[in-house]
Formats: C-alpha cells, sequence, structure tokens
C-alpha cells in the first residue's frame, strides 16, 4: 500500500521514530503528534526543517489537538502508549487514559476526517496472556493477564467497532518483544543501566526460566508497512521473529558485550510460579504465517536482535 500523507502518534518513540524514518525515506508527506512525555526530539532531528515533515507537540487526550493533526492525511499509524507493563511501575489508570482514551480519540479524528482511509495500530503480545500452545497464531483466544495487555486488547475491540461503522480499514499488529536503536525500555537496557552501576552483580527478575520472543525495529518496521496493505476491513497479524531466547542467555549476552568477566547474574526467584512481576508471561513465540503471505520475514532472529541492540545501546 502506497502512504501519501501520514500521522504517526508517538512519533518521536522508539518504534514511532524509526517508522518515520522509513516513511521519510518513501518520499511520504509525515506529520507526528508527540507530548514528549517519553519521546525524545532527537529522535527526530534528521527531518526538521524537511518540507514533507511537520511535528506537533500534543497530547492524545486533547481531542482537539488531534483532530486538527489528522487534517489532509490519508493513513494514521497508531503507535504512542505507555510501555510500562509492571503493575507496581504504573498506576492501571495511565493505562487506561493512555491506551483506551488516546485510541478512541484517534478513532475519533479518523471518523471526523474526510480524508483518513487506514489505520495501523502497534497492539501486543500480551493480549494472548499465558498462551495455551507456541507459536501462538492470531487464532488463539485473547486472555491478557496484566492491564498492559488488557488495554491493548480494549483497544483492538475499538478500534474494530470504528473500521467497520465509519468505513475505513484497520491493521493490528500483536508485536513481540521490539528491540534496536533508540530502546530505551525492557530487559536489555535495564541490564546495561544495572551492570553500569554495579559489574560485580546483576539482578534478574524471575526465576531465570523466562524465553520470549525478540523483534529488531526495522523489522518491525517493515511488517507493519507490509500488513497495511491487506484487503480486509480489520486485519490482525502477529509480528515477531521464529524463535524465542531465555532472559539468561540476554544477560550472559550483555555482560559479554560489556567485556565483564566476573559478574555474578542473581535471579530473585520471581512471583507466581517465578515470573519477573505480576503480570509478566513468562512464555512467548508468535506464529507469523499469516504476515509472512505478503511477503514480509523477520531478518534478525531473537539472539541477533538482542545483541545488535545491545551493542547500539553500547555504543551510544
Amino acid at each position: 500500500m502506497i502512504v501519501h500523507c501520514c500521522l504517526v502518534t508517538g512519533g518521536a518513540g522508539f518504534i514511532g521514530s524509526h517508522l518515520v524514518d522509513h516513511l521519510m525515506g518513501l518520499k511520504a508527506r509525515v506529520k507526528v503528534i508527540d507530548n514528549l512525555s517519553t519521546g525524545n526530539i532527537k529522535n527526530l532531528e534528521r527531518w526538521l526543517g524537511n518540507p514533507a515533515f511537520e511535528f506537533v507537540k500534543g497530547d492524545l487526550l486533547n481531542s482537539e489537538e488531534l483532530k486538527n493533526a489528522a487534517r489532509e492525511v490519508d493513513t494514521i499509524f497508531h503507535i504512542a502508549a505507555n510501555p510500562e507493563v509492571r503493575v507496581e511501575l504504573a498506576d492501571p489508570s495511565v493505562h487506561f487514559k493512555q491506551s483506551v482514551v488516546a485510541t478512541f480519540n484517534v478513532l475519533e479524528a479518523a471518523r471526523c476526517s474526510s480524508e483518513v482511509r487506514s489505520l495501523a495500530f502497534s497492539s501486543s503480545s500480551t493480549v494472548y496472556g499465558d498462551a495455551s500452545f507456541l507459536p501462538t497464531p492470531e487464532s488463539c483466544p485473547p486472555n491478557p493477564i496484566s492491564i498492559y495487555g488488557a488495554s491493548k486488547l480494549a483497544s483492538e475491540a475499538l478500534i474494530a467497532g470504528f473500521a467497520s461503522t465509519y468505513e475505513f480499514k484497520a491493521s493490528i499488529f500483536r508485536l513481540a518483544n521490539v528491540v534496536g536503536p533508540r530502546c530505551q525500555h525492557g530487559a536489555i537496557h535495564d541490564f546495561i543501566r544495572k551492570l553500569r552501576k554495579n559489574p560485580a552483580e546483576l539482578e534478574v527478575l524471575g526465576d531465570g526460566t523466562q524465553s520470549k520472543s525478540y523483534l529488531y525495529v526495522e523489522d518491525c518496521v517493515e511488517g507493519i508497512l507490509a500488513g497495511l496493505g491487506s484487503e480486509e476491513k480489520v486485519s490482525i497479524f502477529n509480528l515477531g521473529s521464529d524463535d524465542k531466547i531465555g532472559v539468561k542467555a540476554i544477560a550472559q549476552l550483555v555482560t559479554e558485550e560489556m567485556e565483564l568477566k566476573d559478574t555474578r547474574i542473581r535471579f530473585t526467584g520471581g512471583i507466581d510460579g517465578g515470573r519477573g512481576w505480576r503480570g509478566d508471561v513468562k512464555f512467548m513465540m508468535l506464529d507469523n504465517a499469516k504476515l509472512k503471505r505478503t511477503g514480509w520475514k523477520a531478518k534478525y532472529n531473537s539472539l541477533e536482535a538482542v545483541r545488535e541492540t545491545i551493542r547500539s545501546l553500547l555504543n551510544k
């Protein structure tokens, strides 16, 4: 699908800014709306001043700002969200406002526009919760075990309802753990931060058996654009790598890349069967067959994605 003029919510953030880079490379006209609460304008500095690019500092909870930003665009990429999964670090009302309410406002902006034809939404593999089998296909019934996952699923439902009622296409992408340059969240970032503070010991939440898929951000962006061309009114795609990697292996990779020889890796034991935190999905690997039928395929496996991310963060 060809994107002529688009709006990227959360475009100054990790995934959003990489999506902007790709869209600008495709010669699209790109608008970004971001309140910069977690995003960084430096991620977009190469495009500031480009006549094909516009940055709007605005909040998705301000419906009028959003409606104004959505004027004269044919596609909305709704990437903005609170990335914090752990219950103890995020008030549940924050997820409700920044995911569910914000998504409703994005959909209202699309409804009120006469030009928006398609919407892409970055959902999450956490909507499946503890999936009954791996790799998990899109047909697996969602069963979120975190407020984060529940808010993503609620947003998916709103998107499906709006798209079917108000005549625009929607593509929903259930993402694995996305990593890469500019990543400022998750296990890799946390491990590096902890080891810079204390290279003698690395605390790892959980019992060490957690194992999940990791997707390199370039593969993520290309997957979103591949799925956007679907002919379905509402499309749901898994988007991840075809394998997974354990948290212990990630910890060892980080110490190896930091050239630390005698670091002790200490697992906390976790809660509720060894989870890192309440709501943590211990095992995750997605079935990507549906998206692969578009011709997309991840270039990096989980180990390669993790290693590239470690090196990019250390070089920064």
